[in-house]
């Protein structure tokens, strides 16, 4: 089966600790394991092992079209080396194809949505080489493992119940693919400057049961080119307050629209590294303009581990996300 008018949308926020929280300014400051998502090469300037343990939620449910990102994962970072596992359900909804049938009834006028989820997990190993001092380019290859299905649903659901329904479709066969992340990050004392290539080959996953070339029958992650810089005092032993600035060089397609964000957030830890606050937003600067706002909070419960989590709220499309953490880093 079909769907109309059918849009891709993973988007980069789907995962991250402090990244979230930082509003996704996080290309040029990843150090940690979540490097391995959101610039590999930040690893080089990581910890010595930082270890994750996650859950986000990302979404915008309010109205059609809606969708829904879920992801838990997992990732382990080292200065040389990165591995994450990530597995996501991408959930959305687009309106009604057609206006209603004639009738005079109202059940004559009900008529249904399309409903369309893909379900993919996504094993990686992240691999870095340093150039030159202070500059780094990391490499994530990964093996996908997807299935898309779909259905069509009473259109007068609530937005929330199509979301579920999406989410509990089963079947079909899992479809594999491979794929990979390119990154560059530049560090010199404070000063830190990257960019990431996310989905190079733009991997397609196709509905189900469907041998149709109709793009409605399949699912692409799309391309990502994303660059940031970031100003980091506690790097050259100033005060512990990092600012970031991300920009996406390129758009690409949700089902609310086209997405192309420009971020910023700032990280500042207090009592001796124990609390960690952050807070930043972002801006899409083409088709909707969403502005979404963001807050996270760390804790440090002693030997290296840290409880992270963060919220998202804002936007024409009210847009929202929570996650939580916990992470070791040493």
């Amino acid at each position: 089966m079909g769907l109309a008018g059918a849009a891709d949308a993973q988007i980069i926020e789907t995962a991250g600790s402090r990244a979230l929280g930082m509003g996704g300014a996080f290309v040029a400051v990843a150090s940690d394991s979540s490097a391995t998502w959101w610039n590999p090469a930040g690893l080089a300037a990581g910890p010595f092992v930082d270890f994750a343990l996650a859950r986000n939620l990302v979404e915008a449910t309010e109205q059609l079209p809606a969708w829904r990102n879920k992801t838990s994962w997992f990732a382990l970072g080292t200065p040389a080396l990165g591995l994450g596992y990530y597995r996501f359900r991408i959930t959305e909804i687009q309106p009604p194809s057609s206006t209603g049938q004639a009738g005079a009834g109202r059940e004559d006028e009900r008529v249904t949505v399309p409903v369309r989820s893909l379900a993919v997990s996504q094993m990686g190993i992240s691999v870095v080489r340093t150039l030159v001092s202070g500059v780094h380019v990391g490499t994530t290859l990964k093996r996908l493992r997807g299935t898309v299905r779909d259905s069509r649903e009473d259109s007068l659901a609530p937005v929330s119940d199509l979301l579920a329904t999406g989410e509990a479709l089963d079947g079909g066969d899992a479809e594999g693919r491979f794929d990979l992340d390119v990154g560059v990050m530049a560090v010199a004392g404070p000063v830190r400057v990257g960019a990431v290539v996310r989905n190079v080959r733009e991997p397609e996953f196709v509905l189900a049961g469907s041998t149709s070339d109709d793009p409605s029958t399949r699912f692409r992650l799309e391309k990502q080119i994303r660059a940031g810089a970031a100003f980091d005092p506690a790097a050259a032993g100033g005060f512990p307050l990092t600012v970031a600035f991300d920009m996406d060089m390129r758009a690409y397609a949700t089902p609310t629209g086209d997405r192309r964000m420009i971020a910023f957030g700032a990280e500042h830890w207090l009592l001796g590294r124990r609390i960690g606050v952050r807070a930043g937003g972002r801006v899409n600067t083409v088709g909707v303009r969403e502005r979404i706002a963001t807050a996270g909070l760390s804790v440090a419960a002693g030997g290296g581990l840290y409880l992270d989590g963060h919220v998202a709220r804002g936007g024409s499309v009210d847009e929202r996300g929570w996650g939580l953490a916990a992470r070791v880093s040493f």
